[in-house]
């Protein structure tokens, strides 16, 4: 690795975060059932704990996204959650109400033909706003569940005009450096017409909404033949790109660890952001967030695993040669331009990488010395007693 590349490399590292998720580190499933873990965590502490384990270790992960419901006790003051996660070395991130989960949701939350539910659903959310200003946060994460199994079971239209009302009500309470991302999925749990089922619904919403909206992109919501990163594309030309969430897919929303199916992907979506970043000579503003399900893998492991290889391709991507790319595409020559990606993806950024963590005072190998400081079997140990104590009971079990 020459030292030109070596430093781009580091350059690129320097600027990138990556935000963890309370829900990732507690016990998590399918709709089938879930497979619990001894060193889940089982409350907020034990969340923020393990979110600051992962920071420690990697050093670019500083912020953690909260569930409303999941993450705040009703009627306490939200700051306790602000003082606790000072305590493990890390801050509140983005906040994302919770509005798929209560029986009321039954067919929907903001596109409920019900007034009546429309309206809980937003206070919900303006709730979660005020949540955000008490605790500093900068992003409300937005993902509805909303949508229709059948055909006519509600009206399409009507269900969107629903929407662009209680978006625009929304957009109205943020306040001045904060800002709504709106997720989108194509299907699950609706299967026949989904509320805001594609990037360009969701970019639909967010311009009509206002200009402090923009489209959240999860890596996992989307069909398999998707190309991801020309909407990112799209969405960076237009300045509505505003987070993603990341992870992995081999079907849809699968929820594995980033790069574990297809890390040339990922590969791709940052090289279009360094890409646009070498045309406007500005970096956009992203929010970069880590959003799965840790069914199988150690939690804390698994995002370790998530976060290291989000360093690595962002590493990777900051190495395309985009004058000689320019060049090749100028000239129609499909095979350079081709070769000229792949030259940075098969790269190997560990140099880089080792150069970058020990400027951080970081160890060289995260994962390694997270297995080597024995924090999860300690916390296994611990969790498992206070289980014990507390009368938690977790399932049968086969003898």
């Amino acid at each position: 690795m020459s030292p030109k590349l070596l430093r781009r490399a580091v350059e690129a590292l320097d600027s990138f975060n990556v935000e963890t998720p309370s829900w990732g580190f507690a016990d998590t499933g399918t709709r089938f059932g879930k497979f619990f873990q001894d060193a889940a965590a089982i409350d907020m502490n034990d969340k923020l704990a393990d979110a600051g384990q992962v920071h420690a270790l990697t050093g670019c992960c500083p912020t953690v996204a909260t569930h409303v419901l999941w993450d705040f006790i009703p009627g306490e003051d939200p700051k306790k959650v602000v003082r606790l996660s000072r305590k493990h070395g890390v801050k509140l991130g983005a906040i994302n109400p919770n509005v798929f989960q209560d029986q009321c949701y039954k067919w929907g939350s903001f596109g409920n033909n019900d007034p009546k539910i429309r309206q809980h659903a937003l206070q919900h959310c303006l709730d979660s706003i005020a949540i955000m200003k008490a605790v500093g946060s900068e992003y409300l994460s937005l993902w509805f569940a909303d949508g229709t199994s059948y055909p006519g079971q509600g009206s399409i239209r009507e269900r969107k005009g629903y929407f662009e009302e209680c978006l625009k009500a929304l957009h109205k309470k943020l306040g001045p450096k904060q800002t709504m991302l709106v997720e989108y999925k194509p299907f699950e749990p609706a299967f026949y017409a989904t509320d805001i089922a594609d990037w360009g619904m969701a970019y639909v919403y967010s311009k009509k909404a206002g200009p402090k909206s923009k489209v959240l992109v999860d890596t996992g919501h989307h069909y398999s033949a998707t190309n991801i990163e020309q909407i990112v594309a799209w969405l960076l030309d237009e300045d509505m790109l505003g987070g993603f969430h990341f992870n992995d897919r081999r079907y849809a929303d699968d929820d594995l660890t980033l790069g574990s199916i297809d890390p040339y992907q990922i590969f791709r979506i940052f090289h279009e952001i360094h890409s646009f970043s070498a045309d406007r000579g500005r970096m956009p503003k992203i929010a970069y967030m880590i959003d799965q399900s840790h069914n199988e893998k150690p939690k804390v492991e698994a995002t370790i695993q998530t976060v290291v290889i989000a360093q690595e391709l962002y590493a990777k991507a900051a190495l395309v040669d985009h004058e000689a790319l320019r060049r090749a595409q100028a000239k129609n020559n499909v095979i350079d331009a081709e070769l000229i990606l792949k030259k940075a993806f098969f790269t190997d950024v560990t140099p880089a990488l080792g150069v970058w963590r020990k400027a951080n005072k970081l160890p060289s190998d995260p994962l390694a010395e997270h297995r080597r400081s024995g924090y999860e079997k300690k916390a296994a140990a611990d969790r498992r007693a206070r289980r014990k104590a507390m009368g938690i009971t977790r399932g049968g079990s086969f003898a």
